[in-house]
């Protein structure tokens, strides 16, 4: 079976977004509002999914939000995969600009992707956040 990147449903990412970015909330703490308008990506290995990303596109500027990998398979390169997959398809969709908040921790992982800091930086549930961005034009 291997490796497999495809378009989840919002309610299949829940689980991994909870157990990964939040466990000592409810699942519902991991759910958005708007999840409902995404593109939803799962990574797929042996038919179990084990890294998430949501994508949001407001014209041509798109948002990436609750990006988990199983923590038993972090450091293994799937995050990357994931990743690079979304790159590529927010070049193929002609997005402009594409932006996360990451953890202020995990700032150097997005960095190796060609992404910057910006001076946006704020706190939340006592996590330092930065905005972070790559320009495709």
């Amino acid at each position: 079976m291997g490796i497999k990147i495809q378009r989840v449903r919002a309610q299949d990412t829940y689980t991994l977004r909870h157990q990964v970015m939040w466990p000592d909330k409810p699942e519902e703490f991991v759910q958005l509002p708007n999840d409902q308008n995404g593109v939803h990506l799962g990574l797929l290995k042996e038919g179990e999914v084990i890294s998430v990303v949501s994508l949001f596109v407001t014209d041509k500027h798109g948002q990436f939000r609750k990006f988990a990998t199983k923590t038993s398979e972090q450091g293994n390169g799937y995050g990357s995969l994931l990743l690079k997959h979304l790159m590529n398809m927010a070049r193929n969709e002609k997005i402009e600009t594409l932006w996360c908040n990451a953890r202020a921790d995990k700032a150097g992982f997005y960095e190796r992707f060609g992404m910057t800091q910006t001076p946006k930086r704020f706190i939340r549930e006592s996590v330092h956040y930065v905005v972070m961005e790559k320009t495709f034009v």
